[in-house]
């Protein structure tokens, strides 16, 4: 049930990847990237939050916030930030640099992956392949509440997906054929939801929070049914009883991993399904309201204003100017 509902929050958040720059470096070298809101208009215009990944191809670095220890990759290792966080990246730990406002595409973009040369010459060489992935943040994304600032996954002995990811980023970074630049943004989204995944199978049998709630039998199914049937008129005493358990355990538990009450979780993912219909305009806003559940759009309009902030035609009006400024830069 957990991977369907995972599936169902990264298709309706609109994750996008995108692969940027392939990086050749010889000791000693560092970089260093700005915050995401700040990369945003430069790689993926119009994107609302944006995470930043690397993958190592080739030799070892050091990879880290720029509050915290770095941690060592080696080839094969893919390190993201999920929160878009200032981040360096180095030849050896402790190396800061200020970032290159020249590196950033600026349109029209040449062929990507960029390809960057840089450091001392050295005998140490390194090769990143670096790439990016848009997704909504607002209303509601219950996904990236819940990942830490850094994930670090290495490859795994035998035949490893993330290897293969790994491979044809190298390859089509070499190659630059035909497609490739659209087949990269396609797998980098498959690298993401392996890292996430593996992310989720090594969290403590006592982690909390919504990825730790897709493991637990009851909470599990609870996530499941709400996000299979958004718009279906839920009570709590219905959704315990089909998740298998009482409305008592399913609040304290639902409460425990998920940090709100299922109904509060139900309002706020039907506004996030319902902002995405409002961004796509081919329904009304009364068709939304339909569509999220809501029996009228006056109290659809309430409830949407209530979590989001604005008025849902207001909403709609804002994030196509968004998407056109985009567009345009």
């Amino acid at each position: 049930m957990g991977a369907d509902t995972l599936s169902d929050v990264l298709r309706t958040v609109r994750l996008t990847g995108a692969v940027f720059f392939d990086i050749d470096a010889s000791s000693p070298w560092v970089a260093e990237a700005p915050p995401g809101r700040l990369l945003a208009p430069h790689v993926m215009p119009g994107a609302q939050h944006l995470i930043e990944y690397h993958v190592l191809t080739r030799g070892s670095c050091w990879a880290g916030l720029i509050d915290e220890p770095p941690a060592r990759l080696e080839a094969g290792d893919v390190i993201v930030f999920p929160h878009g966080d200032a981040h360096v990246m180095s030849s050896a730990p402790g190396m800061r640099a200020p970032p290159d406002a020249n590196t950033m595409p600026r349109p029209p973009h040449p062929p990507l992956p960029i390809k960057i040369r840089q450091g001392g010459g050295g005998p140490d060489g390194s090769r990143v392949i670096c790439g990016f992935l848009g997704c909504d943040a607002r209303p509601f994304n219950p996904l990236l509440a819940t990942l830490p600032r850094v994930l670090h996954v290495s490859e795994q002995p035998g035949e490893d997906w993330l290897s293969h990811f790994v491979r044809f980023a190298l390859r089509e970074a070499n190659q630059q054929s035909a497609g490739g630049e659209c087949m990269l943004a396609r797998m980098s989204e498959l690298m993401f939801v392996e890292v996430v995944r593996r992310y989720l199978n090594s969290l403590p049998p006592d982690q909390t929070g919504w990825l730790a709630g897709l493991r637990d039998r009851h909470v599990g199914r609870a996530l499941s049914l709400l996000h299979e049937r958004p718009a279906h008129s839920w009570t709590l005493d219905g959704l315990a009883r089909q998740a298998g358990t009482s409305r008592s355990v399913l609040a304290e538990r639902f409460q425990h991993f998920v940090g709100q009450p299922p109904m509060h979780y139900l309002t706020h993912w039907r506004m996030q399904v319902a902002a995405g219909l409002l961004v796509r305009g081919t329904s009304t806003v009364a068709g939304v309201a339909t569509e999220v559940g809501y029996d009228s759009e006056a109290a659809f309009s309430r409830a949407f204003k209530k979590v989001v902030g604005v008025a849902p035609a207001t909403w709609r009006r804002r994030q196509a100017g968004s998407a056109y400024a985009g567009a345009a830069t």
